[in-house]
């Protein structure tokens, strides 16, 4: 996927003056965000297994290499194949090589972060195969020709009458007299155009939420079946994984997957959990002739043992998107890459550059909620912090921003000058107090969204010597 990150400021003025993209990231609350609350308040140890989930993927972190060699060994073993691979390019040429091996002309897809990571989609129909999503979410973005805005709600930015429209272009030829209104008609006229794709699909793609060390299987989990169609119905399976994803037992497994839907839908668990190992055994009913495990690299080695390694452990819930102030107030489209929301601002700088994204990190208010909601307990500002402070130190930060820092580290290592300065602005803004302020110098970035409020009294400081001098 190109990105555009580098221009989060033009796509973050774009996403404020979107009126329907605006109505659709204020669903998110009910879709999400009070979902998962009850869903969080049913299980009295989530907690408990959050820490356990986290104690798993450190120590995992700490073995992968022995790990993923496991993986490896059980996937060759069950009759499947495992390619290793650095970079996007590798990883999209053994795909198309796999697909070609098979003589695909139709290759269906379930929904797959590292397809999108790695221009997928475009790079097979460049080269004569046409790809399918098969993910209602995903066909809706592939129709209107556009990157996911969510990494498990990848539509979320569309209601259900841009839906329609799209139907209408796509299924029935610009003929609007065919144009259906109604979600359940939607999604059966999705379905009915999908299951002939499912039928005459040579490969079928995946991506994986878990590899199993102990079995060499892999997992997907899905609301919508459509995983299963596309694994088990073409002739060739291939999985699109990135080597964090790996676990070391099926009991790891299952702990993570308690909190995994938990987190990211509300769901005790999800619809479908699939496991897959390996091609079609003698006796088997289906599934598919060949079985292909793709693990991409692509710049999450580096991290390791870094002050970043900690967003390896991301199990892409999305909870920290939903939960995320700005996500919710320009959805995912702004950040200009495949990964979006906190964890995307952490994550992108380190897969394409801090050239390229050294927007994103700033894209935070530091109020910790995506860190408390985190099912990995992943402390996302602590590595925005970090990421800002590589920003500042490389000189890409803006210069008002580093003139702005400056001029505030001169008061801070002042202690003098910072009491005068603070008590001097409380006294100011006190005498002219009207409540709440529309407008004021320097305060345009807060003021333009909401009023500030005026001080109500003397400052911090001056209020803690007083008391601590009675």
């Amino acid at each position: 996927m190109e990105s555009s990150a580098h221009a989060f400021p033009a796509n973050v003025r774009h996403a404020l003056a979107d009126p329907q993209l605006q109505r659709a990231m204020g669903r998110l609350k009910g879709h999400f965000i009070d979902k998962r609350a009850h869903a969080r308040a049913r299980l009295p140890e989530f907690d408990a297994l959050r820490d356990q989930a986290k104690a798993i993927k450190d120590h995992t972190l700490a073995y992968l290499d022995l790990y993923l060699e496991r993986f490896e060994t059980e996937v060759r073993r069950s009759g499947g194949h495992v390619h290793w691979c650095r970079d996007a390019a590798e990883a999209r040429g053994v795909v198309l090589g796999l697909c070609r091996e098979a003589g695909a002309r139709t290759v269906t897809k379930g929904k797959t972060m590292i397809g999108e990571e790695i221009g997928l989609n475009p790079f097979l129909e460049a080269n004569g195969i046409r790809p399918v999503e098969t993910d209602l979410g995903e066909y809706i973005i592939q129709l209107a020709g556009e990157p996911p805005s969510h990494i498990i709600a990848p539509a979320v930015h569309k209601n259900k009458e841009q839906i329609s429209d799209l139907f209408v272009e796509h299924h029935h030829g610009g003929d609007r007299s065919r144009r259906l209104d109604g979600i359940p008609e939607l999604v059966t006229e999705a379905r009915e155009t999908l299951r002939a794709r499912f039928l005459e699909a040579d490969v079928g793609i995946t991506g994986a939420n878990l590899l199993i060390a102990e079995t060499g299987q892999t997992v997907i989990v899905t609301n919508e079946g459509n995983g299963d169609l596309t694994q088990t119905l073409p002739r060739m399976h291939i999985v699109l994984a990135s080597l964090e994803k790996v676990v070391p037992t099926m009991e790891d497994a299952t702990t993570i997957l308690r909190i995994l839907a938990r987190s990211a839908t509300g769901q005790e668990f999800s619809t479908y959990t699939t496991w897959s190992a390996g091609p079609r055994r003698p006796g088997d009913l289906d599934g598919p002739e060949a079985f292909h495990v793709v693990l991409l690299d692509n710049g999450r080695s580096a991290l390791l043992g870094s002050e970043f390694q900690d967003i390896l452990r991301c199990i892409r819930c999305g909870a920290c998107l939903n939960h995320c102030p700005i996500y919710g107030s320009v959805g995912g489209h702004a950040y200009g890459w495949v990964y979006t929301g906190p964890m995307g601002a952490v994550l992108s700088p380190a897969l394409i550059g801090l050239d390229e994204a050294h927007h994103l990190p700033n894209a935070s208010t530091f109020c910790g909620r995506c860190e408390d909601v985190c099912p990995m307990r992943i402390p996302l500002p602590r590595m925005l912090r970090h990421w800002r402070e590589r920003e500042f130190a490389s000189g890409k930060a803006p210069a008002a921003a580093r003139w702005g820092l400056g001029v505030w580290a001169w008061f801070a290592t002042r202690p003098w000058a910072y009491r005068l300065a603070t008590g001097l602005v409380a006294r100011v803004l006190g005498l002219a107090r009207r409540g709440r302020f529309a407008a004021l110098p320097l305060a345009g970035g807060w003021t333009r969204g909401r009023d500030f409020p005026s001080p109500e009294g003397r400052t911090f400081h001056a209020q803690w010597a007083s008391r601590r001098g009675r």
